[in-house]
């Protein structure tokens, strides 16, 4: 089921363009009723760190759109973790997630996601920034958390939603954001092409 246009009955479908579970969780948490397609997009770093999330939330959502139809509303986003300037991605395995979460040990960090809806041939895009502090966090600390795998498959090496909320001593704007879908831009950005 998808949301109808208010007076004209026209059924739209949400289209999340990824694979995340994290994102699928926080729409199913908000109701958004949606099928998720994964947008088949190469991830990577190009530049400044909000234009490239904001590049690659767009071009996630403009690959699911060109096959989606014309009547859904794609969904892409992109997060990205910077220490320092020093962009952190998914770790290549625990040595990385070791040496990533040895480096935010104690210190501040940025997130930023972008996140793009794709409509009727319109591409509207919006982003958000949040600091997130983390605790003075030992060797052994890191390594017993590691060894669980939460974070090798996350940017930065560390899921705020699970285990690795133990890390983070505060946490400055949209907490969703650090998750991965920052939901009132996403909430802004539907209401805009009428959701």
């Amino acid at each position: 089921m998808a949301r109808a246009r208010e007076g004209e009955g026209e059924v739209r479908e949400i289209v999340l363009a990824s694979a995340s579970p994290r994102r699928k969780e926080i729409l199913r948490m908000l109701g958004i009723p949606f099928r998720a397609e994964e947008s088949g997009v190469e991830e990577g770093t190009m530049g400044e760190p909000l234009t490239c999330a904001l590049t690659l939330s767009q071009r996630k959502a403009l690959a699911v759109a060109e096959r989606a139809g014309k009547d859904a509303i794609v969904v892409g986003a992109d997060t990205i973790v910077v220490l320092d300037g020093e962009v952190l991605g998914k770790p290549s395995g625990p040595e990385e997630a070791v040496e990533m979460l040895g480096k935010l040990s104690g210190r501040v960090h940025r997130v930023y996601s972008g996140v793009t809806v794709a409509y009727g041939g319109r591409l509207l895009s919006d982003y958000r920034c949040t600091e997130v502090r983390m605790r003075r966090t030992s060797p052994e600390e890191i390594e017993a958390y590691v060894a669980t795998g939460e974070p090798l498959d996350k940017a930065g090496a560390y899921a705020v939603q699970g285990r690795g909320a133990a890390f983070v001593e505060e946490i400055r704007g949209c907490f969703y954001n650090v998750v991965g879908l920052p939901v009132c831009a996403l909430l802004e950005l539907l209401a805009k092409v009428g959701w």
